[in-house]
């Protein structure tokens, strides 16, 4: 996985979340799939992308990642959300509600 192949899904993509985690983080591996299943259910066409911060440094420095979990949103390529650390599940359901309802209703 390559920064090159990230910054090509998100401009390829109306939406998509890109969550950040590590192998020792025992927050980021209860995290994902409470994350994963949300973002199935309330946005089904939102792309998921799920990056290793230990195995891809260079792509969380990228996006300016220092802490883990982390999740970003982008809608039309831009970034509309983030969210670190403590990340609760329904109020980034609740956050992106909007942006998606205006791209995909």
């Amino acid at each position: 996985m390559f920064i090159e192949e990230i910054k090509k899904e998100i401009n390829n993509n109306n939406s998509i979340m890109l969550y950040f985690s590590g192998k020792n983080c025992g927050v980021c591996t209860a995290l994902k799939p409470k994350i994963q299943a949300a973002f199935q259910k309330h946005f089904p066409k939102t792309k998921q992308v799920f990056i290793s911060a230990d195995k891809y440094p260079q792509i969380a420095a990228h996006f300016n990642i220092f802490t883990i979990p982390s999740v970003l949103v982008f809608f039309d390529a831009k970034e509309t959300k983030r969210e670190s650390r403590h990340i609760s599940v329904e109020k980034l359901i609740e956050s992106n509600q909007r942006h998606y309802k205006m791209f995909f209703d």
